[in-house]
């Protein structure tokens, strides 16, 4: 960002052109014009210009016919050249050593003391023309190898020697323009320029009388300063501070822009400098270019204060209190987003103090950060977050990050680079980390009073930032359950997926042993008879018959085992006294598992004979083995068939699968959403959720379960 790039360059290019048309008679001009622009192409063209660089080759000197030849084919070529489709052909035809040698003056005829015929003219345009030609990055090193920059440079010292200072004005530009496109990223042709001596005339020159040749100077030394320390240090040893921050303050919009360019490199990764142009008074005049109408003013003058931010605690402060927090808040909604990029950097070195993110909230800065979190540009979405990261270190900001919807954006957006990631990632943590005793009680006042969309934003966030000891007080005492599950039931998805998310957060943080993770044993402990009695007719004193088989049993276990088989042999049922009972409604498969279960405590329950051995257990209260058979019957759960699992589990009173059904609705809510009857299934759940919740909230549950 502290080099104009490539897009500026040729900026700078139209810049050039558009100059050379002020100043001067408009139908001469044309005229000028019309001559030195062939109506040929290919072949002929080459020839139009190989003949044109014939005449500078053969024409340098005094004589005025050779003058003005040279003149008409030195323009004729800057013209060409503005095309940069036929810089090659204009290189190739042997135009640069030409353009270069008439950079100089040619020597006096003899006994000559009037002024020189076309004085600064001829070299105006060979400079103009090597300046388009060097805008080609190939082409740089072959105009100094020719030996310009030594013309040039003294070129850039003319008015210390003539008088006729419209032409004077104009050379000089010329040749400072062409330092600037012969150097541009290029760290060995600015060093050459150092060597050659043009620091010193350009820093001279921006104290020229003429405002264009102040700016061509100003962008000279902009390109040089870039990531060349060496030229750094000579700029400022040169004394040219006073004057750039001079130039700061300029009404013309151009020459501040490039004043601000120049200090932006002078400073960038130069600490040292950087103090310099503090102490030189440089802060007030940058804060004041965040309110320029150059656009590029505006984003070099946010990229400096953020460097300045960075060097101590004090400047931060000391940029906000001169003023700069409101423009580059107002910067942030640009439609510029370079402009953007530059005020959240800003924005983000200044939070890094804390009265600093107080004043930054208050001016308004969160929403229009927020909003640039959803930028497509990583580098934009970056800044913005990283500013965000520092807002969040305040607790007078969080409960107005959460109240406009701050977790939700930082929760949910898309972001681009794994740093970014990674710093939303620490600003949720951060937010955690502060939902307790002052933030908390201000948030549950908002809870209560502020309007229905806010409270519904808070609930949202807390479900996921809040501590385990302040759920009950925020969900239960707080009416935090009633407005997540109004957005559950409202028409709006987006409100109904953020309702989702926040209960299954809000269960992960109630239950601590989740159905999926842990298989369960049998809630009663008793004394088994042991696998070896399993349908053994030794000491049997009862028979099953299933499906026509007989099953032995002992009755003291059935007896042990429920409330079902206790009622069936102590009751008065007519099994009390049977010798053999007939089981009509369970297959043996089933019933053999049953009873392994009942003598052994453990069983292994397939999914295949799950559902069934559930309702046999349901029947026989054996609630050890419906756990058994519900987490297995959990294990299977899929957006398919959540809706008959959750009738299963209705059917048979399963509450631990039918909770397992209420999670899976919550973390699978974006894929069940798409279905036909997700809206029935929600209504339908929704008594089961606020009590299953009012009970966890209330003590905390295992889920019914118990760890292995």
């Amino acid at each position: 960002m502290d080099q104009p790039s490539i897009a500026a360059r040729k900026s700078l290019k139209r810049k050039l052109e558009h100059d050379s048309l002020e100043g001067r008679d408009d139908r001469k001009f044309r005229a000028a014009e019309a001559e030195a622009e062939p109506d040929t192409t290919g072949q002929d063209l080459a020839l139009e210009i190989q003949a044109h660089v014939d005449i500078l080759n053969s024409t340098f000197s005094s004589l005025e016919a050779d003058r003005a030849a040279a003149k008409r084919a030195s323009h004729f070529l800057s013209q060409l050249a503005k095309n940069e489709e036929i810089v090659n052909l204009i290189v190739d035809c042997g135009a640069v050593p030409a353009l270069v040698m008439h950079l100089m003056a040619p020597p006096p005829l003899r006994g000559e003391s009037t002024p020189k015929q076309y004085e600064h003219e001829v070299e105006k345009e060979s400079a103009f023309a090597l300046g388009l030609i060097a805008v080609k990055p190939e082409h740089q090193q072959l105009i100094v190898d020719a030996g310009a920059l030594s013309h040039l440079v003294d070129l850039l010292r003319r008015h210390k020697s003539s008088s006729n200072s419209r032409a004077i004005n104009g050379v000089i530009r010329r040749a400072a323009d062409a330092i600037t496109n012969l150097a541009h990223e290029n760290n060995v042709i600015k060093t050459c320029v150092r060597i050659e001596g043009g620091i010193p005339p350009l820093v001279e020159l921006l104290e020229f009388v003429d405002v264009k040749v102040q700016r061509a100077a100003a962008g000279a030394l902009r390109t040089l300063a870039f990531k060349n320390d060496e030229n750094k240090n000579q700029i400022v040893q040169c004394n040219a501070l006073p004057t750039l921050i001079l130039m700061l303050q300029s009404e013309d919009p151009t020459v501040h822009c490039e004043a601000v360019g120049v200090i932006g490199n002078l400073v960038h990764s130069s600490p040292n400098i950087k103090k310099e142009v503090l102490l030189a008074g440089a802060l007030q005049p940058v804060i004041g270019l965040l309110s320029s109408s150059c656009s590029e003013s505006q984003r070099e003058a946010a990229l400096l204060l953020g460097q300045f931010a960075a060097a101590d605690s004090d400047c931060k402060v000391h940029i906000v209190q001169r003023g700069a927090v409101r423009p580059l808040i107002d910067m942030l909604e640009s439609p510029d987003a370079q402009i953007k990029e530059m005020s959240a950097f800003a924005l983000g070195r200044l939070a890094q103090e804390m009265h600093n993110q107080a004043g930054i909230a208050h001016s308004g800065g969160i929403v229009p950060l927020l909003k640039l979190l959803e930028s497509k540009n990583g580098s934009l979405q970056h800044n913005a977050a990283f500013a965000l990261y520092g807002l969040a270190d305040n607790e007078d900001n969080v409960a107005e990050l959460v109240k406009v919807g701050g977790f939700q954006k930082l929760q949910d957006g898309e972001f681009i680079v794994q740093a970014t990631k990674d710093c939303v990632d620490k600003t949720l943590k951060r937010l955690e980390e502060k939902v307790h005793g002052q933030v908390l009680n201000h948030l549950l006042y908002l809870m209560r009073v502020a309007e229905k969309s806010v409270q519904g934003q808070i609930a949202l966030a807390l479900a996921h930032l809040c501590a385990p000891d302040d759920r009950k007080a925020i969900f239960l005492d707080n009416n935090g359950l009633e407005l997540l599950l109004g957005l559950l039931e409202s028409g709006n998805q987006m409100q109904q997926h953020a309702g989702a998310a926040a209960l299954y957060k809000l269960a992960a943080k109630t239950t601590s042993v989740s159905l999926l993770d842990a298989a369960p044993l049998s809630p009663t402990p008793q004394v088994y008879l042991g696998e070896q009695f399993v349908n053994n007719p030794t000491l049997s004193d009862v028979t099953f018959l299933v499906e026509g088989k007989r099953f032995y049993a002992h009755r003291i276990c059935l007896l042990a085992s429920s409330d079902a088989f206790r009622a069936m042999f102590d009751g008065g049922y007519r099994e009390r006294d049977a010798k053999d009972v007939e089981i009509p409604n369970i297959r043996w498969d089933v019933f053999e598992l049953m009873m392994r279960f009942i003598y052994t405590g453990s069983v292994d329950v397939d999914i295949e004979v799950a559902q069934d051995l559930l309702r046999a257990a349901d029947q026989y209260l054996l609630e050890g083995l419906k756990l058994l058979c519900e987490y297995t019957i959990a294990q299977d759960i899929s957006v398919e068939n959540v809706s008959l699992m959750y009738e299963l589990s209705e059917g048979f009173n399963a509450r631990s699968l039918m909770e397992a059904c209420i999670l899976f609705i919550f973390e699978q809510f974006d894929k069940l959403s798409s279905k036909p009857w997700c809206s029935h299934l929600i209504q339908h759940i929704l008594p089961e959720v606020r009590d299953y919740f009012t009970k966890a909230l209330t003590k905390p549950i295992q889920a019914n379960l118990k760890q292995v």
